[in-house]
């Protein structure tokens, strides 16, 4: 699933992909911004994403999108 999430005042945001699925993911995001402590995530590659609760602009949870490759009918 790919995530993508809007820091304050940074010009771009973060994608993330990873194997949570979105109820997760937004649990841990509102536990994160509900108590004031940092949303963490694990993506596909293993690394562990941290953004702090307060500053996050938003969050945009989606499905991923694979290329098609060759003539479709």
């Amino acid at each position: 699933m790919e995530v993508k999430i809007g820091v304050q005042h940074a010009p771009r945001e973060l994608v993330v992909e990873t194997e949570e699925s979105a109820e997760t993911v937004e649990k841990l995001l509102a536990d994160a911004v509900a108590g004031d402590t940092v949303f963490a995530l694990n993506d596909t590659k293993g690394r562990r994403i941290i953004v702090p609760g307060a500053r996050i602009a938003y969050v945009e949870i989606g499905t991923t999108t694979t290329g098609h490759v060759g003539f479709r009918s």
